[in-house]
């Protein structure tokens, strides 16, 4: 392994436990200060929405700031990154997803792993995850292609901001976090059985996501002067 591909792995790992931490840490606490739902939504989207843009602002530029499989996939389909870093690049991010779970659970008094019984389920709760992936990917590789990668640390939390409150799903939009949120039995969790239809539903938003980009946005970094 080189340095650089060591740090980028690390920039993932520690970006994406960031991003856990934030969310799982978050939704405890908003489950703690108030019973009503809405104020827990609330503050857990406040909290998600300042912890992604520091993540992806702070580690842009060393890996890219992925923190998603589905993120890496069209990565790799585009041909910016090897399979051999794809593969190790997902291995971190669900490492990092773990860790930051645990690490909220530990920081709240609770068990280190503590498996979700919130079981989010049904074709409303994964049209809601197509939804959220197909433009969470959108908006990325409409920015790549545009050459405006600049302006995705804020379009990002932006749309996860929108999405919290748009789509039935609350917007996980990510494998690593899924699993991630499996492992907390609080207001963020999900049960582990459910994770793997969300899962398909994020890869079907992810391939829904690739094929609208380009329809729409010319590779300007590809395209015929």
């Amino acid at each position: 392994m080189t340095k650089l591909l060591y740090r980028r792995l690390l920039a993932e790992l520690l970006g994406t436990c960031g991003i856990v931490l934030v969310v799982v840490g978050s939704g405890i606490m908003a489950e703690r200060l108030s019973q009503d739902v809405g104020v827990q939504l609330l503050a857990n989207t406040i909290a998600t929405t300042g912890g992604l843009l520091l993540f992806i602002y702070l580690f842009s530029s060393i890996s890219g700031a992925q923190f998603n499989p589905v993120v890496t996939a069209t990565e790799y389909f585009d041909k910016r990154i090897s399979a051999g870093d794809a593969i190790q690049y997902v291995v971190a991010q669900v490492a990092g997803a773990c860790a930051g779970a645990m690490l909220a659970n530990i920081m709240f008094s609770l068990d280190v792993v503590n498996l979700s019984t919130k079981v989010r389920s049904g074709v409303p709760q994964y049209v809601g995850e197509v939804v959220a992936t197909a433009v969470l990917i959108l908006l990325i590789q409409g920015c790549i292609r545009t050459n405006r990668t600049a302006a995705i640390p804020y379009l990002v939390p932006a749309w996860i901001t929108a999405a919290y409150w748009c789509t039935s799903s609350t917007s996980f939009a990510n494998p690593a976090v899924s699993v991630g949120r499996s492992l907390s039995n609080t207001f963020a969790g999900i049960r582990p059985s459910s994770v793997p239809m969300f899962v398909v539903a994020q890869c079907i938003g992810a391939a829904v996501g690739v094929l609208l980009a380009r329809g729409v946005f010319i590779d300007e970094s590809k395209a015929t002067k």
